[in-house]
């Protein structure tokens, strides 16, 4: 009677476990879709319900073994979709955490877009509008911050600090890469700022190393940027990282400087991005004040975040704070939009390049 009742509750319990298996598997199933021609992994994910800045990596994991080169879509091969359930797109746009507004931001109910609250309360929503970026990922750096204003400079008897106009064309450069797709890790932050379209920016000394107190000492400082680079760079699965450093110069008053790069030494693929970079800010030039000739240099330097950054890395000096026709490319907002366009091209052509 027992090992009756026991073989009658066995295959009883074995019924009903397929019974689950069966109902999980009808409530959670593998969705697959192939990809339309054009389409990179972040426009893919989006066309298919999905949240870039939430599934990419999972996307990544997933479909390993499917992807062509710095994970391009293939034509007619069908990729695993994340599951919604695990990963559901979020549609709240509270703003989260300095730490996680870092990389990720909050999903807007309009369609493809998103909400950065470090952008500031004008500049926070964007939209994603191509995916010329995606696979890509960038570190974006202004330099100093905290107690380090870094150079200064004077217009009209006003003190203008280094600082903030870096931050500020950061941030915009920042805003453009992930409009085309890009993962973007913010290490410089300040909360109270976003981007800014006043002529005369205030210095504060509020920015946090992603929401960590920046330290006093130089050299603590820039090893603090570096180890928070490195950290997310080894959990990063992208094949495309590059490190930028953004930063104004400070020479003799009568020393007009053109945007000029430093890359990594003995690193030839550092130097081809700051060579391209160069080729790219001529061309942009050429097309707006075709009369006045681009003069920006490339060298090597022996700078610590260059040498102490896995990522490839970018050093970028945007002008001389002390030279009033240079200060001019800082203190009206429209020109720190351009340079920040024209810096985003020319990561848009180095990504390029890197497929070849």
């Amino acid at each position: 009677m027992i090992s009756d009742y026991l073989s009658n509750f066995m295959k009883n319990f074995a019924f009903l476990f397929c019974l689950f298996l069966l109902s999980s598997l009808s409530v959670f199933p593998i969705e697959t879709a192939k990809p339309k021609e054009g389409e990179g992994i972040n426009r893919f994910l989006l066309n298919n319900g999905r949240n870039p800045k939430v599934h990419y990596d999972e996307f990544i994991e997933l479909n390993k073994n499917k992807l062509g080169k710095n994970n391009t879509l293939r034509k007619d091969v069908a990729y695993i979709l994340p599951s919604l359930s695990a990963n559901p797109i979020t549609t709240s746009n509270t703003p989260s955490t300095a730490k996680t507004t870092a990389a990720t931001s909050a999903k807007s109910p309009k369609a493809n877009t998103f909400i950065e609250p470090l952008f500031g309360k004008n500049y926070s929503e964007y939209t994603i509008q191509s995916n010329k970026l995606s696979g890509a990922t960038f570190y974006l750096v202004s330099g100093h911050g905290g107690p380090d204003c870094g150079a200064i400079g004077y217009v009209d008897g006003k003190a203008i600090h280094e600082k903030e106009y870096a931050y500020d064309i950061m941030l915009r450069l920042a805003r453009n890469l992930r409009m085309e797709g890009a993962t973007v890790h913010i290490i410089i932050q300040d909360k109270n700022k976003g981007i800014r379209d006043d002529k005369f920016l205030k210095n504060t000394k509020k920015e946090t190393c992603m929401g960590k107190e920046i330290p006093r000492s130089q050299k603590k400082r820039l090893q603090q940027r570096c180890d928070e680079i490195n950290a997310l760079s080894d959990k990063s699965k992208s094949a495309y990282q590059r490190a930028i450093f953004i930063h104004l110069d400070s020479r003799s008053q009568n020393k007009p400087l053109d945007v000029f790069f430093y890359h990594q030494q003995s690193n030839a693929i550092g130097k081809k991005m700051a060579t391209t970079m160069q080729s790219n800010l001529k061309d942009q030039y050429q097309k707006s004040r075709p009369q006045r000739s681009f003069t920006g240099t490339v060298s090597t330097r022996n700078l610590h975040v260059l040498e102490n950054t896995k990522p490839v890395s970018l050093f970028a000096e945007l002008g001389n704070i002390q030279n009033k026709d240079d200060q001019q490319r800082f203190l009206r907002s429209s020109n720190r939009r351009l340079l920040a366009e024209w810096l985003c091209l020319g990561l848009i052509a180095d990504y390029e390049n890197s497929k070849k």
